[in-house]
């Protein structure tokens, strides 16, 4: 104190003013309102967006396919569910279509039990059942993403009702092609149709943003030159529009399953964006950010395996937004980093459309010597699914020759359109020569949509239907005997 008093007026006053600057800054920053908020808030917390911004958050969650062979596309989608729920999404606001056909499967090692991962756990228990079995529809996607109760076929009803403020993550999984997407129930989903329900959204104004993540060979060639850039809509997908998407977790790779599996527990693609989403806090991770990290991926760098190039599509400011705008945000992940630019370990992969045959080829080794019936039944079912395969491939290969000659159809048949171009002109027409093809020939199946690029440029060089009829007809001409014998069945 007798230093202080024994000071100069100048000083005394320096020292004042010091103290009045003190206590306006703690004012001001320190204490009262927002403000004050935002000084003692952790580290992690000061680096969110605001939370004040209102609405709901929906999803909409589609295994599009059946069968114990494809058990990955709906352990993706159990594990979507999953995440979304640890991340606050309530279970009203989540639509979940799978045909349900795993989890009890006669084959499944793990009754009742799914999983998605070789350490993983049961993602199965709890996930709704609103669509299942012959509900799993294209039509009914349509109505669940338009909130078009009306026009739902059975379920639970459960439609995206969303409204202006609302955000929409919608999430598919399954087998693909040019400008398809496959379903369980036919008709497939079409790029054009799909598009057409999202611009009638939007029109509605069912929402403020939405955020597409789609798992399917040629997955790209959906939005691919038809994909508005003015919806307030985001898209990315596991490949281009002309290469295969891959399944991972399979027998035999690293890390594999549980010995007793013989099919794939996953999709490259999905794990990658579910396993990022699960270890890092999204509340700091961009869409952008994870975007990155799953091509990287997904691409299988420094692997000799294949992977494939992930796309993006439509409005891309949406990906400088933080992740749990869409899918939620877990509290136990609040320490995790936001982001570390690295993605983990290459992954062992199979073609989606060979995971078929690689499920048969699981079970027919693991059977003993002296189970002969079971392993002849199995050699069977794969001497069919290959003979299956030739036969409609080799059908195609007429129908070409038949309409552009032996020079040209190659060519006419194969020929892929420029990057940023429509897979094709009249998508219709593309309808029209699937169903020509279906009705005269065998259901394309899941291996059979890598044909659609050939019937699309069908339509781009102008073949009529009924051209397009006969040399299909000329073609298949055994088909009808065939296909009432079970050799072509979907």
């Amino acid at each position: 104190m007798a230093a202080l008093n024994s000071a100069s007026p100048a000083t005394s006053s320096s020292l004042l003013l010091s103290l009045l600057l003190l206590v306006a800054l703690f004012l001001a920053y320190g204490c009262g309102g927002a403000q004050a908020k935002r000084v003692i808030r952790m580290p992690t917390e000061r680096e969110q967006p605001d939370d004040r911004e209102g609405g709901t958050r929906w999803a909409v969650l589609v295994a599009g396919s059946n069968g114990f062979g494809n058990y990955r596309h709906q352990a993706d989608v159990c594990h979507a569910y999953q995440l979304l729920r640890r991340g606050g999404i309530k279970e009203e606001n989540i639509v979940v279509f799978m045909y349900d056909d795993i989890a009890s499967n006669v084959l499944n090692p793990r009754p009742g039990v799914i999983i998605n991962h070789p350490q993983g756990q049961d993602v199965y228990a709890g996930v709704p059942k609103d669509y299942t079995g012959k509900q799993v529809t294209a039509q009914n996607l349509y109505a669940v993403l338009l909130g078009n109760k009306s026009a739902v076929n059975g379920g639970s009803g459960k439609v995206v009702d969303s409204k202006p403020n609302d955000r929409i993550f919608f999430y598919y999984s399954d087998h693909g092609g040019p400008g398809v997407l496959g379903m369980p129930n036919l008709p497939y989903v079409y790029g054009m149709d799909l598009i057409q329900v999202l611009k009638k959204k939007h029109a509605a104004k069912g929402y403020k943003e939405m955020v597409i993540y789609i798992e399917a060979c040629e997955s790209g060639s959906v939005f691919e030159g038809i994909m508005p850039e003015n919806l307030n809509i985001y898209v990315t997908t596991a490949s281009n529009a002309q290469e295969s998407s891959y399944g991972t977790y399979c027998p035999g790779m690293q890390p594999s399953p549980p010995s007793e599996y013989t099919t794939c527990l996953g999709d490259l693609y999905s794990v990658a964006w579910m396993e990022d989403s699960e270890t890092h806090n999204l509340k700091r991770e961009t869409i952008e950010q994870q975007y990155q990290t799953v091509k990287k991926r997904t691409a299988n760098p420094n692997s000799l395996n294949a992977g494939s190039h992930v796309m993006e599509y439509g409005n891309s400011s949406i990906k400088a937004e933080k992740l749990y705008l869409y899918q939620g945000f877990d509290p136990a992940s609040v320490n995790m980093p936001p982001f570390n630019g690295h993605p983990q370990m290459s992954m062992q992969t199979v073609n989606q459309r060979d995971a078929d045959l690689f499920f048969l080829w699981q079970r027919y080794r693991k059977l003993e010597e002296d189970e002969t019936s079971e392993r002849a039944q199995i050699l069977q079912e794969i001497r069919e699914t290959v003979a299956r395969r030739a036969h409609l491939d080799g059908s195609i290969g007429v129908i070409g020759f038949l309409l552009f000659g032996p020079k040209e159809s190659s060519n006419a048949l194969e020929d892929a359109r420029p990057s940023g171009s429509p897979l094709v002109d009249d998508w219709e027409c593309l309808k029209s020569m699937v169903r020509v093809f279906e009705t005269e020939c065998w259901p394309l199946t899941q291996y059979g949509m890598k044909h659609m690029r050939a019937f699309a440029n069908i339509c781009n060089r102008g073949v009529s239907e009924a051209s397009m009829r006969e040399a299909s007809m000329a073609a298949c001409n055994g088909r009808n005997s065939q296909h009432e014998g079970g050799g072509f069945s979907a």
